[in-house]
């Protein structure tokens, strides 16, 4: 079991990193990569989307360094 979570927390992690550098500093985002601005039905839709799925990795990596950090998981 403690095996799955250290899997985890190194999955999300690396995860997490990936995803808040695909965000853009000057708010174009996924939308400016490779200039395909127009395949996307809106950047906002994708800059939220990417905002959600960030939250969402940098939580699970939170609470699994909680879990090994406190020696929950024997």
């Amino acid at each position: 079991m403690l095996v799955i979570f250290q899997i985890l927390q190194i999955i999300s992690g690396l995860l997490t990193v990936l995803f808040v550098l695909l965000h853009s500093p000057k708010g174009s985002g996924l939308g400016a990569i490779g200039e395909a601005a127009q395949l996307f039905s809106s950047q906002r839709s994708v800059e939220a989307g990417l905002n959600k799925i960030t939250t969402t990795t940098a939580a699970v990596f939170i609470i699994t360094s909680l879990i090994l950090g406190f020696d929950i998981v024997k």
